[in-house]
């Protein structure tokens, strides 16, 4: 790839791609806006985080209007996989535990801490494997998990099951420091949780005094179209949020947001600093996305957008139910899960990959996630269109045809 603008990639050879999965570039790739905001501010002062400035006050006070009132405090790093490893210090340190919840093949970030915490890396191919300190949900997955929606209370089943585990394995000997959760599972497939169970893990969670952090690294910033934050869906608020890719649309800045109580507690004496995190480019750069997201209702977009796409390939897997078992998502946060003959418990990865090397060839950027790797995700800029999203899905429907005919 030689340049990006918009929603799209081009090649050394000027080929036009569709970038359906980039959704670091949340704002759309080489936005004039957030560059001139790089540039200006670098120009005028750029230093680490040991001073005071206007703009880190400024973006600060900012953001945290995006957030319930009591989330109040925030901590700047460089990347989210930073971003969850201090959530989980501040954890830590605020409960006195090592114990940690976490949801199956769920993936918070590459330090050795996460990786720990992260079910997705862990079991996997290399992996290391669960360690004791860390406690595993199972994915209440509606088609392929332990409980399914064909039966009518499979939601409760799996938190009826959570509680067991909480009550089993945490007392006052062996307490519970956190329990760390994507509102949307991405690496499980894009898998939207079921209405009420959030809600009712949280509460388990707090009776052992332990606190809940969302991971909103993939889907915040206005992603899910209906509110600014993925937690919001489920009407809860997290002790702590965590914040990434999106947040600098490219440039590496990335946040801790929790509570004052938290974040008293976290300033112990042992001196929190961080070089860059929060530098004055980082934080000009974070404004600037805010104001196009703004400017350019581009959360509004998402939702609009978003219903279009998941309404067209609903349509598509109506007519392709042998290889389609569900569409999932919210905004523009997409999971389109394949099967083999029709069967919902025989997930399809090689009919994924070949999907999305055949979608390549036609200009169009897709990806495969899950832990089947049959799931096409689909994460594009913001500023994807209803003609993008016709263009790709009818690609989708072209390759479906050719595959029904052999």
């Amino acid at each position: 790839m030689l340049e990006a603008k918009g929603q799209f990639f081009y090649d050394e050879q000027g080929r036009k791609y569709h970038d359906c999965v980039n959704n670091i570039s949340h704002v759309g790739h080489s936005n004039k806006l957030v560059h001139d905001a790089l540039v200006s501010q670098n120009l005028k002062l750029n230093t680490n985080t040991r001073y005071l400035y206007n703009i880190i006050n400024e973006y600060s006070d900012r953001l945290l209007k995006t957030f319930p009132k009591q989330l109040n405090k925030i901590f700047f790093v460089c990347t989210g996989s930073e971003a969850n490893d201090l959530a989980l210090r501040i954890a830590k340190n605020y409960t006195k535990a090592q114990n940690v919840l976490v949801m199956d093949n769920a993936y918070h970030g590459h330090t050795n801490s996460l990786i720990d915490l992260s079910p997705y890396k862990f079991k996997s191919k290399g992996g290391a494997g669960k360690k004791d300190f860390v406690h595993v949900l199972r994915m209440p997955d509606e088609i392929r998990g332990k409980w399914t929606k064909q039966n009518n209370k499979w939601i409760n089943r799996y938190i009826e099951e959570a509680k067991e585990i909480i009550k089993k394995h945490f007392n006052k000997k062996n307490s519970l420091s956190c329990f760390f959760f994507e509102s949307i599972l991405g690496c499980g497939g894009q898998i939207e949780l079921p209405k009420g169970y959030l809600k009712n893990i949280i509460k388990l969670v707090r009776q052992k005094n332990a606190l809940c952090i969302a991971d909103e690294v993939q889907t915040g910033f206005g992603r899910v179209g209906s509110n600014f934050w993925a937690f919001e869906e489920h009407e809860i608020v997290p002790d702590i949020v965590t914040l990434g890719k999106p947040m600098g649309n490219g440039h590496p800045i990335a946040a801790v947001v929790t509570t004052k109580k938290i974040a008293d507690t976290f300033n112990n004496g042992m001196e929190y600093f961080n070089s860059f995190g929060g530098n004055p480019v980082s934080c000009a750069v974070g404004n600037a996305v805010l104001d196009v997201i703004e400017k350019d209702n581009l959360q509004k977009n998402s939702k609009i957008v978003g219903n279009y796409f998941l309404k067209n390939l609903r349509n598509i897997q109506k007519k392709f139910p042998n290889y389609i078992s569900k569409i999932s998502g919210k905004g523009l946060f997409i999971g389109i899960d394949l099967i083999i003959n029709g069967n919902f418990l025989l997930p399809n990865p090689k009919l994924a990959t070949k999907l999305i090397n055949s979608l390549r060839l036609k200009g169009i950027l897709l990806s495969t996630d899950g832990p089947y790797n049959n799931v096409i995700k689909i994460k594009p800029p913001l500023v994807f269109n209803k003609d993008n999203v016709n263009f790709v899905c009818s690609e989708i429907y072209k390759f479906l045809i050719d595959e029904d005919k052999k």
